[in-house]
């Protein structure tokens, strides 16, 4: 079984290859000498070291106080989440699955070997309490593969303790500074050791491409040796992909970027990566990973479908299928986790006397049931080759992209008609949800108008490059608008949640009136009782009326609609009203 540690620590190099006295640091009681241990370590990674260009590390030490597997992924400078597994003969298994996104069905390699004698101080405060661990590594590494050769290196490595103020790691380094220590060039020992052993025309090829960014293809795994062999390479490489994962796509950089095609393929090569990327947090089961990566799918194929002017469907429809059943596979788990928490939020604001039988422990069975069988079938399909199969045919897509001739075109003509398209059929549907009774037809034209809201802000996210705060704010819109109209689905979801805890709670032989109260509430605010119609109808007859004061969901859309056009009325072909899409 394989546990996670989250690692912050600091490198350090000097001339001396002395530590200096640390006892003078804030804080610091007393340093004591902890012996030295021998580390033994060999890191696995594919021949083309596609781990290695996504700065993470796969490794096989002995020696120490935590001997076994370790396999760590960059949280950011200096953070690294640190999974552990027992020592073996082979990569165990749990930590093979973590990778695989990265390396397919490639061999994994061992590399590179580190052999280093390290030297152990703790720094304790007056009551003996551990606040970071200070280390001198005497290093030596031969290369495994290829011609490679040897290195040897000592640095200083400060590890703060579990629970540990980072803040504290600033005043160990400014003692350290002082002493003439400054931080290490590489930013781990790896790339280091795969810089120092390369064979001699690479390590001069490295030299000479010192301190500059690559862009590369993580997942594909054709980046250079060299992308993070050093410290200011690597802490981009690190930032970079905290912003594509971590961020709203919307606001990825689009310095460079020329034509429409640029800007729609920076915006699709970003949502490949994060799916790679997001990968093995979904397989740790990490909070909100499943609807991170789900969202990165509905976005490619919102891109694949809008911009159609641009890369040729005949290539992406294809795509989009999968990309649709991937999306379909994730949304098992995370339409779970999404029922549950409403219908948790439900009980709670019953009254006590009318919560009759162990309905809380019926939800929770029910929930962890559903939910380990759809945690199960998840990671079997992120172990099955249609998804490797997948994220091969986005690497081939994206290192020879089908672009059609409108992909040299200005990005502003491009993409804004692709946005203004969306919109206006958006408009279209929403216009006949309102003309529609409240019935079944309405339920379903009101969630088709959700699912065009998402696709319109997703090209809208696209454009941001492009269009700048005129696509921004449409983003905006488009997301309370979607908000306005995803409790319709999430209604129906539940209703029918609770019609299935209804029938087991029955042949349980326990009451199920609280079940039957919860769908009669649920009922009531749900777009059978015309929660989200009225709602919408109402924001849309403010935009009819001449009281603009507060305005309404398509008033606010037609607006900043209306900031992206180029020339023309942007709604003369819809029917919005042309005082609810007035031009800026």
């Amino acid at each position: 079984m394989a546990d996670t540690k989250r690692e912050i620590e600091r490198k350090y190099e000097s001339e001396d290859s002395g530590l200096p006295d640390l006892t003078g640091v804030a804080g610091v009681a007393a340093v004591l000498d902890k012996g030295v241990d021998h580390l033994d370590a060999t890191y696995y990674d594919t021949a083309d070291q596609r781990l290695a260009a996504s700065a993470i590390t796969l490794r096989r030490r002995t020696g120490g106080s935590d001997a076994g597997w370790h396999l760590k992924f960059p949280v950011a400078p200096g953070v690294r989440d640190e999974i552990r597994a027992p020592l073996s003969d082979t990569v165990p298994r749990a930590l093979t699955g973590l990778v695989r996104s990265r390396v397919r069905d490639t061999e994994l390699l061992p590399v590179v070997r580190l052999r280093s004698d390290r030297d152990v101080r703790h720094l304790v405060d007056a009551d003996g309490r551990l606040l970071a661990e200070v280390s001198v590594d005497a290093v030596r590494a031969d290369r495994l593969t290829g011609d490679g050769g040897q290195a040897q290196w000592t640095e200083i490595e400060v590890e703060l303790a579990d629970g540990g103020d980072p803040a504290f790691l600033d005043k160990v380094e400014k003692r350290l500074r002082k002493a003439g220590v400054r931080p290490s060039a590489a930013a781990s020992k790896l790339a280091r050791a795969l810089a120092e052993t390369a064979p001699q025309r690479k390590r001069q090829s490295e030299r000479s491409s010192s301190g500059k960014s690559t862009s590369g293809k993580n997942s594909a795994g054709k980046s250079s040796a060299g992308k993070n062999s050093a410290g200011k390479s690597g802490e981009k490489e690190q930032k970079r992909r905290e912003r594509q994962v971590g961020a709203p796509a919307a606001e990825a950089p689009a310095a460079g970027l020329v034509t429409a095609g640029e800007h729609v393929l920076a915006y699709v090569r970003a949502q490949r990566d994060a799916i790679v990327e997001l990968d093995p947090a979904v397989r740790r089961d990490v909070d909100d990973s499943v609807h991170g990566m789900r969202v990165a799918t509905r976005r490619l194929r919102s891109a694949f479908r809008s911009y159609g002017t641009v890369l040729d469907r005949a290539v992406t429809d294809p795509i989009g299928a999968e990309l649709k059943w991937l999306a379909g596979e994730l949304g098992v788990d995370r339409d779970q986790e999404v029922l549950t928490e409403r219908l948790t939020a439900a009980l709670d604001e019953l009254p006590r006397p009318l919560l009759t039988g162990p309905v809380r422990t019926r939800l929770r069975t029910w929930s962890h049931a559903r939910r380990g069988g759809s945690r199960r079938r998840l990671i079997a399909v992120l172990d099955g080759s249609r998804y490797l199969e997948l994220l091969n045919t986005l690497d081939a897509l994206l290192a020879d992209p089908p672009l059609r001739k409108a992909a040299s075109g200005r990005p502003e003509k491009v993409i804004g008609r692709a946005v203004r398209k969306d919109f206006r059929q958006l408009s279209v549907l929403v216009e006949r949800a309102l003309a529609l009774p409240p019935g079944d037809e309405r339920d379903v034209v009101l969630h088709e108008s959700r699912k065009r809201a998402k696709r319109t802000r997703y090209s809208a996210e696209a454009a941001v490059g492009a269009l700048g705060a005129r696509a921004a704010d449409l983003v905006r819109s488009m997301k309370s608008l979607q908000g306005l109209l995803g409790d319709h689905q999430d209604s129906v979801m539940t209703r029918e949640a609770l019609r299935d805890l209804a029938r087991q709670a029955h042949a349980a032989g326990e009451n199920a009136f609280t079940y039957g109260v919860l769908y009669g509430r649920e009922e009531r605010r749900g777009p059978r009782g015309g929660g989200a119609a009225r709602s919408l109808a109402g924001d849309h007859a403010r935009d009819r009326g001449r009281d603009r004061g507060r305005g309404g969901a398509l008033k606010r859309a037609g607006d900043l609609s209306g900031r992206v056009r180029l020339d023309g009325h942007p709604c003369q072909h819809t029917k919005v009203p042309r005082d609810a899409c007035r031009s800026r």
